[in-house]
């Protein structure tokens, strides 16, 4: 790495670097979100089924 690379990786990370971060930051948040969403729509899905069946009995 030579003394003309500096500006070139100062440049690079001062555009590139935030928006990473943003984008990391993002993507672990929406994670834990898309996680519960799946819990929930999965008892939603038991609790249609269980409908479902009582409907069926009658």
């Amino acid at each position: 790495m030579t003394a003309g690379d500096i500006p070139l990786w100062t440049s690079l990370v001062g555009n590139f670097g935030f928006p990473i971060a943003i984008t990391l930051y993002l993507f672990v948040r929406f994670e834990k979100k898309i996680e519960r969403l799946e819990t929930v729509i999965m008892q939603l899905s038991e609790v249609i089924k269980s409908i479902n069946y009582k409907g069926k009995g009658e």
